[in-house]
């Protein structure tokens, strides 16, 4: 179950993670190219991370708390309806994005570089929703780290560092567009890290919300639906943008990078 303790520690790594848009941001404005095969073996290695954590930890958790409730076969069916709801919530959120202006669509640095007129480009239209767009995704990001790391610090930082990995080209993808539109590095820095900010909002909103009602039953609903939430995002986000950035074996690379490092520096608090 959760320690109180924690909640200092998990809001700290949830506004981390979430502000890390920022970096996308400092990335684009000081560089003049991307280092696609840099951001290739990141985003897999973000995915790995994700994947282990979800399938080996979260959704282990889960079911052992709906098993101690509701029984073994009852316990098994709660799991998998609570992580499959986790996917469709994400999925819905995902649906409701307009696909050419979905965050998560590869952008590069070099996009700075688009020689038509701001008005023409619609670039500052682009950043906007861009960053509204983010905002709702990382929402749920937020709440997934934030009860991660008040059940387990170690757990909740290897989920804050591969968030952050992953809100860094979202960082690029709402500053790029912005930049060139006004020419302001600080309003696109601005809205970049302002909509990394629904991070540490999810987390306050489900502290608040879930917290005073908190049981066996709430803490594998919520721990499986993070699983699932984990799962879609990696599947559906960072494993694309991985091999759209770099080649197709460096993204696998990261992955299985990824899997190894958390699994051991979880063995290692074991």
């Amino acid at each position: 179950m959760l320690d109180s303790a924690n909640v200092i520690p998990a809001f700290l790594l949830t506004i981390g993670a979430g502000l890390s848009t920022g970096i996308g941001s400092a990335i684009a404005f000081f560089t003049n190219k991307t280092n696609t095969k840099f951001l290739s073996v990141s985003l897999g290695f973000s995915a790995g991370v994700m994947l282990y954590v979800a399938f080996v930890e979260i959704l282990a958790k889960s079911r052992s708390a709906f098993v101690s409730d509701l029984g073994e076969s009852t316990g098994a069916w709660a799991t998998a309806a609570a992580f499959f709801g986790g996917m469709l919530v994400i999925a819905l959120i995902d649906k409701l994005v307009p696909e050419a202006d979905n965050p998560h669509e590869v952008r590069r640095v070099e996009e700075m570089s688009c020689p038509l007129p701001a008005k023409v480009c619609g670039l500052f239209r682009m950043g906007i929703l861009s960053a509204l767009a983010i905002a709702v995704h990382n929402f749920p990001e937020g709440l997934a780290t934030f009860m991660s790391a008040m059940e387990s610090p170690v757990l909740g930082s290897t989920i804050a560092v591969a968030v952050a990995i992953h809100n860094i080209p979202e960082g690029i993808a709402v500053s790029v567009p912005i930049y060139f539109a006004t020419g302001s590095r600080k309003k696109a820095f601005t809205y970049s890290f302002i909509s990394g900010l629904t991070e540490p909002i999810g987390a306050l909103i489900g502290y608040i919300i879930l917290l005073p009602y908190f049981n066996q039953i709430v803490f594998g609903a919520l721990f499986a639906a993070v699983a699932g939430i984990m799962v879609f995002i990696s599947l559906d986000e960072l494993l694309p943008s991985a091999r759209e950035y770099g080649e197709h074996h460096l993204s696998i690379y990261g992955l299985v990078a990824g899997m190894i490092v958390i699994s051991v520096s979880l063995m290692l608090f074991i």
